[in-house]
């Protein structure tokens, strides 16, 4: 049976990849590498698919390991190479406020442990690597998906760690490694359900908004709001998108940025996100700068708002994401990303529901 050897089981994206995948291979089954410490999670998680799918009752199997080691600490890992057909690497730390430590350790450094390992599988067909939109840094202007160094500068390590680690994996691509990268812009809920693991970009405007009254709602404004446009996708977008791209033999050597083609003015933003929580709201211009400084010092302010400093610089942000590839090999698929009016009440309806929901970065 082949192997599909997959990281970041149990997270969020993994746990929602893995049944498809397996869906589209009967004939392969998932290995899926688990820190120690979530083991009795990504446990819980397959009976979990398991009892929603029965099908997959003995295809999915976690073994203990580690990214930021050079053999994975990987017990059987010759064996498991030696019937490992597709590496999907979705393990990261996904967090703005990363120490540059950890990030090195696990976005770059497991990055390439990973690809060791991918380049050591002699039945290789394919490696799926998931990235992000902000690769770009702060990057001013369009950034296609064929770009990646453009001499950009970074709001923080999160940022510069897997922009180190896509300039890894763009090298052996171009060794001639088969892959295919995905880039989400900001990941949110089901557009659908809204369901997430994890609160933060634009939930903390939104529970902001919510702790204020209805007729009098302070929104701290950074910038022009009509010209900076705030770029984020459901989930369930990115998983069905990279579900459908991923079986195209099309996508092989391809970057995709999973993003929104038509974003949302800050402005237009603050309209909707007022609108679904019946806010009435009070514009207050602030300096980026001084904002960010206050946020990051001013411990009372941090915790009286609870929005991070680190959040800041997305609410300015000047980089345009094009979206050619996935808008071209994504035609016909039925697979697009909704418009930002139709899916944040949901997220807002979720968000209220399941205060205890935001479990945060699994690292």
């Amino acid at each position: 049976m082949d192997t599909i050897f997959v990281t970041g089981f149990p997270g969020f994206l993994g746990s929602r990849l893995v049944p498809r995948i397996l869906a589209r291979r009967p004939d392969a089954r998932a290995v899926c590498l688990v820190q120690p410490k979530f083991d009795a999670l990504a446990k819980a998680r397959v009976e979990e698919l398991v009892a929603h799918e029965p099908a997959l009752a003995g295809r999915i199997e976690c073994v203990a390991g580690d990214l930021t080691a050079a053999d994975l600490d990987l017990a059987g890992r010759a064996e498991i190479m030696a019937q490992t057909t597709e590496v999907w690497h979705l393990g990261a730390v996904y967090d703005l406020g990363v120490a540059r430590e950890v990030g090195m350790a696990v976005n770059v450094e497991g990055t390439r442990n990973v690809l060791r390992f991918a380049a050591d599988c002699p039945g290789l067909q394919r490696h799926h690597y998931v990235s992000t939109c902000y690769v770009s840094g702060h990057h001013c202007g369009p950034f296609k998906e064929t770009d990646l160094d453009v001499g950009q500068g970074f709001n923080n390590y999160y940022e510069e760690t897997k922009f180190l680690a896509e300039v890894e994996v763009a090298k052996a691509r171009d060794g001639g490694m088969p892959t295919t990268v995905y880039r989400p812009s900001v990941v949110v809920g089901d557009s659908h359900t809204g369901e997430t693991q994890k609160f933060d970009g634009p939930y903390f405007v939104l529970q902001w908004l919510l702790r204020q009254p209805q007729s009098f709602a302070v929104v701290p404004v950074i910038g022009d709001p009509r010209k900076t446009r705030f770029n984020m996708v459901p989930s369930d977008f990115v998983i069905d998108a990279i579900d459908q791209l991923a079986a195209s033999t099309t996508s092989l050597g391809v970057t995709y940025q999973l993003a929104d083609p038509r974003p949302l003015t800050i402005e237009e933003l603050i309209v909707e996100m007022c609108r679904v929580t019946s806010r009435r709201a009070v514009r207050v211009p602030m300096p980026q700068r001084l904002t960010t400084w206050a946020l990051a010092n001013i411990g009372p302010l941090e915790r009286f708002m609870r929005i991070p400093a680190s959040a800041v610089a997305y609410f300015v942000h000047p980089t345009h994401y094009d979206t050619t590839n996935a808008g071209r090999d994504l035609e016909g698929s039925g697979v697009t990303c909704p418009p930002v009016a139709s899916y944040l009440p949901h997220l807002v309806e979720f968000m209220e529901a399941h205060a205890d929901a935001d479990v945060g970065a699994m690292v």
